[in-house]
């Protein structure tokens, strides 16, 4: 056998893996979760008319934010942005909702973790956490150097 044929047939066995895994991730409890939240915000009309007022109101603050704090409707259109999720934040559904993504973008960041340390510990692994643990940019120590 070639080097070209081996690569092709570990190829298909990791990608023959992957499809598996994707089909374990699909049955799982994060994912049954998710979309049984997802679904109950999705067909909440009073949740969906909320949703639609907040993206108004998230256009209109885009338009202040050219101008930054310098434009004289800023503050009140970030603070009906802000009320606005927090109304939206108030129903169970939302609340859920949120609280399963969060737990399945966990999940799937462990398993991104797991499968790119298992190549190289020196791979980075993107996150979702806007407040980073460490590494080069994120004011932790950094082991790359």
């Amino acid at each position: 056998m070639s080097v070209a044929e081996l690569n092709t047939v570990d190829m298909a066995q990791v990608l023959t893996g992957a499809y598996e895994l994707g089909d374990m991730i699909n049955q799982s409890a994060e994912v049954s979760d998710y979309l049984y939240w997802k679904q109950q915000v999705e067909t909440n009309p009073e949740i969906q008319a909320g949703i639609r007022k907040l993206n108004a109101k998230k256009e209109l603050f885009e338009e202040t934010q050219r101008f930054g704090h310098f434009h004289p409707d800023f503050h009140a259109a970030k603070d009906q942005v802000t009320a606005l999720e927090l109304e939206l934040e108030g129903f169970e559904a939302v609340a859920r909702f949120k609280q399963a993504e969060k737990a399945l973008d966990d999940m799937l960041h462990q398993m991104s973790e797991t499968i790119a340390y298992a190549v190289s510990t020196t791979i980075k692994v993107p996150s979702n956490d806007p407040n980073p643990k460490g590494g080069c940019g994120s004011g932790g120590k950094c082991s790359c150097g």
